[in-house]
């Protein structure tokens, strides 16, 4: 069932070569939709106006009426859609908003597993090395990610919403039902136009401009730091894991540029609604990582330092895919950054630096107490772990899904339209964190056998089967509040309540971790996510914040 706002505005994500972005128009209420909108609110408060006489001469007062007629049909439709959605009656259902955020969502499942779906295929293949290469390579990519993302993660969310934001206001303001609308600030109706004059959007300038400064920086404090982390994490220099761990860090490191650059193109084109760009950039990156990590791995003998410069290469494919194509359509850098720019970014990035630590706390805690159990258990945790944020992914790509539509509309002011995204990607999470827990309760125990061949630590991964298919459910709800928070620009409770959560989480974790092994330790994850979720809940129901203006105010 087809929703029918107002204000439907959508931008679709395009071809592998999509049409520049300055051609990608944002579908907004044309002059029929705001006679629709003056006849519904003469409907509320006046009656009879609304079927009085014809505004211009020669019009038949029949067709008034018929027209005043389909007018209220369709609000009451609208207001059925949305009703739909409310929190204790609804439906799932996939109308228009439904498919347009499937529509950015189902593309974007691949260009967000970068990093884990390439930490997979390294697993698989040094997997068959044995127990102990897989448990270093476990322990690195643990490392690594923990480091990257405490700048990664918030400058890829900031950019999505504030290039979102941007190109909402830009079209609202650039005319109505304008064809060759385009984002920025000048006009232009052709390819060959477009090209001779790209657009400088501040907000793209400024998320690339520091992703090279983060890049270079988390670069150097992992090759320099890359003992020190292992002691913090529980590898000591006489563990047969040292060796092999110090070593996949201290090259994987040279990737840190490349991921953090090619994240912040990531959040324009998410920004611009395009999910496919990033998508075959980031299968492209994907496919050549995993043929390089057969090269290099068996046939030259390479070993876990083959696995890192396979990674390595593909990353820096992928990165200059992203920015060969934003470079088509934008200018990628000015020395007339807006200052202001900069202080948002700064401002937004530093509260959810706080969220990530809050996020990388719990994880670290459990990676440590499992790699002080031995390569074993750390290399069966290492399975089950990788599995999970993994196909956690899928309910990240709603959430960003979420958070692109939010912040268009909430930027437009379109706030019914908000809540109808706000109901839907709600609807669609829990519905696909559902079906993940089913597929994973039957299919888990095979998959684990891609990944090694040891018995032993076979065993202890399939021990994890509860935590990985119960918390599904809980993840896509709280992954897609994440979505949400960020489209209204909420990261002030998006940080605090992860800290909350968090700190919790790590105080369950050190508590109950040691006594309880593993199970401690899936215990402790799973308090987490479950925080979240509630997290969640408790602010759409207060509606604090900025999502005050989103319940109390109409179109």
């Amino acid at each position: 069932m087809a929703a029918t706002s107002p204000a439907p505005m959508r931008a679709v994500a395009t071809a592998f070569t999509p049409p520049p972005l300055s051609q990608r128009i944002t579908r907004i209420s044309t002059v029929s939709a705001v006679h629709l909108h003056q006849c519904r609110a003469a409907h509320r408060w006046r009656p009879a106006q609304c079927r009085g006489k014809p505004a211009v001469s020669g019009v038949a007062e029949d067709d008034e009426e018929d027209t005043s007629r389909e007018a209220l049909n369709l609000e009451e439709k609208e207001e059925e859609s949305a009703g739909a959605g409310s929190w204790g009656l609804g439906w799932f259902r996939l109308d228009e908003v439904g498919m347009d955020i499937l529509g950015i969502a189902v593309p974007a499942v691949l260009a967000l597993a970068a990093d884990p779906v390439t930490a997979l295929v390294d697993t698989a293949f040094v997997g068959h090395i044995g127990s102990v290469e897989l448990a270093a390579v476990g322990v690195s990519i643990s490392v690594f990610n923990l480091v990257s993302k405490l700048f990664n993660v918030p400058l890829l969310n900031v950019t999505t919403s504030f290039v979102a934001e941007q190109q909402a206001v830009d079209a609202k303001y650039s005319g109505v039902g304008e064809s060759n609308s385009h984002i920025g600030d000048g006009v232009s109706s052709t390819r060959e136009q477009a090209s001779e004059k790209r657009k400088f959007l501040p907000a793209v300038s400024t998320s690339l401009a520091l992703a090279a400064g983060i890049g270079l920086m988390e670069m150097v404090a992992l090759i320099v730091g890359s003992g020190t982390l292992m002691d913090i994490v529980g590898i000591p220099v006489d563990s047969p894991m040292r060796a092999p761990a110090e070593q996949f860090l201290t090259l994987r490191a040279y990737g840190a540029p490349p991921v953090v650059v090619a994240l912040a193109a990531q959040g324009a084109f998410r920004g611009f609604m395009d999910t496919k760009t990033p998508l075959y950039a980031v299968v492209a990156g994907n496919l050549v990582n995993a043929i390089l990590d057969a090269i290099f791995i068996f046939p030259l003998g390479l070993g876990v330092s083959g696995a890192a410069l396979a990674t390595v290469t593909s990353e820096y494919l992928a990165a200059f895919i992203l920015l060969w194509k934003l470079n088509n359509e934008l200018i990628l850098f000015s020395w007339n950054v807006i200052g202001s720019d900069i202080i948002r970014y700064l401002k937004s990035g530093a509260l959810l630096i706080a969220r990530t630590i809050a996020v990388i706390l719990p994880l670290w805690l459990s990676t440590s107490l499992a790699a002080r159990q031995g390569p074993v258990p750390m290399a069966g945790y290492e399975i089950s772990l990788q599995v999970w944020l993994t196909i956690s992914l899928l309910n990240d790509a709603l959430a960003l899904a979420g958070q692109a539509l939010l912040a268009s509309e909430y930027a437009k002011g379109n706030y019914k339209q908000a809540r109808l995204v706000l109901y839907r990607v709600l609807q669609i999470g829990g519905v696909t964190g559902l079906a993940l827990a089913a597929t994973l309760f039957l299919g888990f125990g095979y998959l684990t056998l891609l990944f090694t061949d040891d018995p032993a630590v076979l065993d202890v991964a399939q021990s994890g089967v509860w935590f990985v298919t119960i918390t599904q459910p809980i993840n896509a709800i709280a992954f897609v509040f994440d979505g949400l928070y960020y489209g209204v620009s909420d990261f002030g409770y998006a940080a605090y309540s992860t800290l909350f959560a968090g700190v919790v989480a790590s105080a369950f974790l050190l508590v109950v971790g040691p006594n309880f092994g593993l199970g401690g330790v899936w215990a402790g994850l799973t308090l987490f996510m479950g925080l979240r979720a509630v997290a969640g809940f408790w602010r759409l129901g207060s509606k604090g914040g900025p999502w005050e203006i989103v319940w109390s105010k109409t179109d």
